[in-house]
């Protein structure tokens, strides 16, 4: 499934899903498609990562397998990956993740399995192959404008919808530098779900 379906505007060009919209909101937007008939709740697990979330602490949290910070966004690298109620293939599905590059956030470590939280706070536990570090983010407002420097009365670029997701090139404190569907440019973060809003990439 390509991630960024694009029409053909004047410029500055829009990163437009309507011809997506019906099936994003069905099935992709989300990212989620529940498998079972299972419930749409957080799942539980007897495991104490499973249980406990890392709170926010002054003092940076990092996973017992990886050393890296937790929590930390990730994205998806598979096309589909199973969302497990706990670290092992014996757990049940819950749900299923459909769009690559879609951002997570891992919130815990167990073995081989991260477990992830999505935009909508909905958790499960999947294998670490199937996610990657590459940088994506969430457009969460309506409409989002991508301008050639980060800057307001520069160009605009682009303009992306609600639901995108863009790939995350570089962002300081208030600006992030992403592309999505062939189009480049600079976005607030405020607009984004996928990035801190502390935090700098380069």
């Amino acid at each position: 499934m390509d991630c960024y379906n694009r029409d053909a505007v004047s410029a500055p060009s829009r990163i437009s899903f309507n011809g997506l919209r019906q099936a994003l909101r069905c099935a992709v937007l989300c990212t989620l498609v529940a498998t079972s008939f299972a419930p749409r709740v957080v799942a539980q697990d007897t495991t104490p990562e499973a249980s406990t979330a890392p709170e926010t602490s002054a003092k940076e949290i990092r996973g017992t397998v990886t050393n890296l910070p937790l929590p930390r966004f990730v994205s998806l690298k598979a096309t589909e990956a199973n969302a497990r109620r706990g670290p092992s293939l014996s757990h049940r599905i819950d749900w299923v993740f459909k769009l690559r590059g879609y951002p997570l956030e891992v919130i815990a470590e167990y073995g081989h399995w991260r477990r992830v939280r999505d935009f909508e706070d909905a958790t499960g536990w999947v294998h670490y192959s199937l996610i990657s570090g590459a940088r994506t983010a969430l457009v969460q407002h309506e409409t989002v404008d991508l301008h050639a420097r980060a800057d307001l009365s520069s160009r605009l670029t682009a303009q992306a919808e609600k639901g995108a997701v863009l790939r995350l090139l570089e962002c300081n404190i208030e600006w992030c530098k992403a592309s999505a569907g062939g189009h480049k440019g600079w976005l607030k973060k405020t607009g984004l779900w996928g990035v801190r809003p502390d935090e700098i990439l380069e």
